[in-house]
């Protein structure tokens, strides 16, 4: 299951609306690299596949590659704005460690392939 709080549905449906293509939907996932060994994918996505596990998150539809749920299940997503800034934040509980600025992060089986670069 993955979590996602009101505020960062409303950015989000926002951010879709903006979207030059219909049906598009919103992907998280998983790639190799970043300071901790994995990264987080996040964006938008009108691609289906037979791989996927699809879920109505806060009234969002909700794309995840099965091989990613491993990773990502109980994630939360929030959204906070800071003076004139804000962004996603996440948090993983599978995650057992991360980096400094949040985007990377391995698991208690899994280290990924961490990046010689800094974040």
């Amino acid at each position: 299951m993955i979590n996602i709080s009101e505020t960062a549905a409303e950015q989000l449906k926002t951010m879709l609306g903006e979207q030059e293509t219909p049906g598009m939907f919103l992907r998280l996932g998983v790639a190799a690299g970043g300071c901790s060994g994995f990264s987080y994918a996040m964006g938008f996505d009108d691609n289906e596949t037979d791989k996927d596990v699809y879920m109505d998150v806060e009234g969002l539809k909700v794309v995840v590659e099965k091989d990613d749920l491993r990773y990502l299940n109980g994630l939360e997503i929030d959204f906070e704005e800071s003076g004139m800034t804000g962004g996603f934040t996440i948090n993983n509980p599978n995650a057992t460690a991360t980096c400094g600025c949040g985007s990377s992060f391995r698991t208690a089986t899994d280290a990924g392939k961490p990046n010689a670069e800094p974040c």
